[in-house]
């Protein structure tokens, strides 16, 4: 008798630190120390005279704070929050796009996306696809709560209230020159729409005009740019497209970084040039192009050992998907697993000409505070589900 009190007291007293998901935190540890590493040797370009190494750990170590927190409040609360949490997020960018106040709301590179206050900066924009996955989350679980058997008209219908969260803040987030986001937007529609339990014959349609529409715009604009012209867009505007495809043609402007990032990448070779002794120049290579550096310095080795970590990010968070019971709790982590695929595959890709160049950092390797603590956000409700339904469930089966 004594001896099951003492398995029963042991039981009920597992303590905080048994319910953490560990191997997430250890692959994120090795992602922080490979983004410090490889930001500090990008500083031997001496492009700028900040130390952006030192910038990324202060940012990290307040990364996993934010994420600490947010694994101790009960992802149920995003849930009975949501509209208040979207609201919030949606005032933040309708704010910041018609602010009179330069001083906060500062004009960079044509455009308004960040709010300034002294030497510390925020960009409302990250944190708010975060947000929309979270009422994208909360839409469908709701719906499918509810929903008996399959019904087209019932599709079309959760189609349309994803339609109507989705509307305004990619309207605002394209307001402010940001394709980029935006496209991260529509791919974390796409994503939480295929798992939504919208039929195929629904989804299929829509796939297949989105695609033929992309590719006839492609097309156009390399065969048929006067065509272009005449729908009210200037060839000129298009200088990505040509770039990408043609970077040799326009190595003195538009596609000076693409080519010098496969120069970079392929003179890597199979073990790279060695660290710190990379010496093809990349403007921005602490950021968007920080996988050139991996490529140069480390090569098809150092790369494939970045890629090897990311993809088991990847894998980590789908498999804590597979044991979450929670219906917003397993669609949330799709949403933010589908914005976290696009930006690495995205990122990766426009390094080695596989897609067209835009601004889109790597997760939790390129430089940033507002796109790394937005996705430690996304991390630390990853570790609340998991805190509370995952091995808190596993908890409450062991004491029974």
């Amino acid at each position: 008798m004594k001896l099951l009190n003492q398995k029963k007291y042991s039981r009920q007293n597992l303590n905080i630190l048994a319910r953490i998901d560990w191997t997430l935190i250890f692959i994120l540890i090795m992602l922080a120390a490979i983004s410090i590493l490889i930001i500090s040797s990008a500083m031997t370009s001496e492009q700028y005279s900040t130390n952006f190494a030192q910038r990324q750990l202060l940012f990290y170590l307040f990364g996993f704070l934010i994420a600490f927190i947010l694994m101790l409040i009960p992802f149920h609360f995003y849930k009975d929050y949501i509209w208040g949490i979207y609201a919030f997020g949606i005032l933040s960018l309708v704010f910041l796009h018609f602010s009179p106040f330069e001083s906060i709301t500062p004009i960079i590179n044509g455009a308004k996306s960040w709010y300034q206050f002294g030497f510390f900066s925020v960009q409302p924009s990250e944190f708010m696809k975060i947000i929309y996955i979270m009422a994208l989350a909360y839409v469908i679980s709701q719906h499918n709560k509810y929903k008996i058997e399959d019904d087209l008209s019932l599709d079309v219908k959760l189609l349309g209230k994803m339609a109507v969260v989705s509307a305004l803040p990619m309207l605002l987030v394209l307001l402010q020159n940001d394709l980029g986001t935006t496209l991260v937007m529509v791919a974390i529609f796409f994503g939480m729409v295929l798992i939504s339990g919208i039929s195929w014959w629904l989804i299929l349609p829509v796939v297949f005009v989105v695609t033929t529409v992309g590719v006839s715009l492609i097309l156009g604009i390399l065969y048929r740019p006067d065509l272009i012209d005449k729908l009210g867009v200037h060839a000129y505007q298009f200088d990505r497209i040509y770039s990408w495809l043609q970077p040799e043609k326009y190595i003195s402007n538009s596609g000076f970084q693409l080519m010098n990032s496969l120069i970079s990448i392929g003179s890597g070779g199979i073990t790279g040039r060695g660290y710190k002794d990379g010496i093809i120049y990349i403007p921005e290579n602490h950021t968007d192009f920080i996988f050139t550096i991996v490529g140069e310095e480390f090569g098809f080795i150092g790369t494939t050992f970045v890629v090897i970590v990311l993809l088991s990010l990847l894998l980590r968070l789908f498999r804590i998907s597979l044991l979450t019971h929670d219906s917003f709790g397993g669609y949330f982590i799709i949403g933010f697993l589908s914005l976290l695929f696009f930006h690495i595959f995205q990122n990766i890709g426009m390094t080695i000409q596989l897609v067209p160049i835009t601004g889109l950092p790597l997760p939790f390797l390129s430089y940033g505070g507002s796109g790394l603590w937005a996705n430690m956000v996304g991390i630390g409700i990853v570790l609340s589900i998991y805190f509370y339904e995952v091995s808190g469930k596993k908890e409450a089966r062991f004491n029974k």
